[in-house]
């Protein structure tokens, strides 16, 4: 199997003059959502809890795994006064 043989998945986010690019496949979802995590909490960064959140979910649409169904259950109760 060849290099350019995996499905590799990409996800943007456009916000004003930045632009977060995230590049991720089956091996290496887990540390793409914890990227997310980091880039919320950096206060440089004009990216929100709320984004990552967002993405997130569309990660875990894009790769499932079995520990989503307990954590999109757990999203699912959040709302966005959670992220303010």
């Amino acid at each position: 199997m060849g290099e350019f043989d995996k499905e590799v998945n990409v996800l943007a986010l456009v916000k004003g003059e930045e632009r977060f690019i995230f590049l991720f496949d089956d091996e290496n979802r887990d540390e793409t959502l914890r990227q997310l995590a980091r880039f919320a909490a950096d206060p440089e960064l004009d990216f929100s809890w709320y984004d990552a959140a967002m993405l997130s979910r569309k990660i875990r649409d894009a790769v499932p795994s079995e520990d989503d169904f307990l954590a999109s259950e757990e999203f699912d109760s959040l709302s966005i006064d959670d992220f303010n």
